[in-house]
């Protein structure tokens, strides 16, 4: 007898329910949307090193616009005193008109009351200018050779009082904007320290942990570097002292003379160890780079320009090989950053915000980031 039971269709099991095909191909779809949506994001974060070097550049954009800063603040400074002096002149200059303008008034006065040229009196005084008036009336005519010369001098005097106006209002302009170069350059640094500081906080205890290791070796690099040179120095200063001739050269007694400045410098710097770096600070409690440095050649009588791309030029640029005790060091292709070499590879700088002075490595961003060496006396 044939069997009426019906063939069960094709499915899968699930949790004890058998479940036709078409179930089955969207319960594998749900389950891959499932393990898709519980998987973790792709880390899209910055490596340790592109934090590093990301920060360093902010600091490097931050010392830039320092320098920037300086500048306009030292330009403020000398506008301001230009200003003060030409107001200062246009002052005078008034007053001095005000007697011509009375002496005038009084020989005006004199004629009215003996009736010669009274008419000719009120036009004068009515008249933008003295000169004005003489060029359309006979009023000179009738002056005498004294108040002749009183219009004359108040007539050269009206003229210089003018111009000196005119300069002092240009002067004000000029310090106007730079006052606006100053406030923007100490936006842009305070910006950039911000974002410095922003990075470095998202940074986990593990990843800070991890960027002082790459710190540290960096360190070490700059420091084996530093010996290297340190060695080269003395193998070339033997090699000098052995074919140089015992008298004394004229070369000799300038090195002498460098030697003994550059020591004062040094004693300064020396003095300066652990004071923080403030970005636009010249001492004495805190520095930024080129503050350190001219701070210390001033206590050795060198007069050094406030900002890093005017010290470069302010002395004689000589090989890092011949880098002597007190030369600069200047570093990056912007000149953003000075320190003061003490010899054997190494410097005393402020390095950047957050830092202190302090002695280092003169290859502590790497021997590309040396720019030049200059002596400055």
């Amino acid at each position: 007898m044939a069997s009426h039971r019906k063939s069960r269709p094709v499915g899968t099991r699930v949790a004890g329910i058998r479940t036709p095909a078409l179930a089955t191909a969207a319960l594998t779809s749900v389950a891959l949307l499932s393990q898709s949506a519980n998987a973790a994001p792709a880390d899209d974060r910055p490596s340790l090193e592109e934090v590093e070097k990301k920060v360093d550049d902010l600091y490097r954009q931050a010392e830039s616009a320092t320098d920037n800063y300086n500048a306009a603040k030292e330009k403020t400074a000398t506008q301001r005193k230009q200003v003060d002096t030409l107001l200062d002149d246009v002052a005078r200059r008034t007053e001095k008109l005000n007697e011509a303008r009375e002496e005038l008034g009084s020989f005006a006065a004199a004629q009215y009351r003996t009736g010669a040229g009274a008419s000719g009196t009120a036009t004068f005084l009515l008249a933008d200018t003295p000169q004005d008036y003489f060029d359309q009336t006979q009023l000179m005519g009738r002056l005498t050779n004294r108040q002749k010369g009183a219009v004359d001098d108040y007539v050269s005097e009206q003229s210089a009082t003018m111009k000196k106006r005119q300069e002092a209002s240009q002067s004000l302009q000029t310090l106007t904007e730079t006052q606006s170069d100053l406030k923007t350059a100490k936006a842009t640094v305070q910006k950039k320290l911000a974002d410095a500081r922003e990075m470095l906080s998202e940074l986990t205890a593990q990843e800070k942990a991890r960027l002082a290791a790459i710190e540290k070796r960096k360190q070490e690099e700059a420091a084996r570097k530093a010996a290297e040179l340190a060695q080269q120095q003395a193998a070339a200063e033997k090699a000098a002292q052995e074919t140089t001739a015992p008298q004394e050269s004229t070369s000799t007694a300038t090195d002498s003379s460098y030697a003994t400045k550059a020591a004062k410098a040094l004693a300064f710097v020396r003095a300066q160890i652990g004071k923080p770096y403030v970005w636009g600070a010249t001492g004495p409690d805190s520095y930024d780079c080129s503050g350190l440095t001219q701070a210390a050649w001033k206590a050795a009588g060198v007069d050094l320009p406030r900002v890093t791309y005017d010290q470069v030029n302010a002395g004689t640029t000589v090989s890092l090989a011949d880098a002597q005790p007190g030369d600069l060091v200047f570093f990056y292709d912007d000149i953003s950053h000075v320190g003061l070499y003490i010899g054997n590879g190494m410097m005393i700088h402020a390095p950047k915000p957050g830092a202190y002075v302090r002695e280092e490595s003169i290859y502590y961003d790497g021997e590309s980031a040396i720019h030049s060496v200059v002596r400055p006396a």
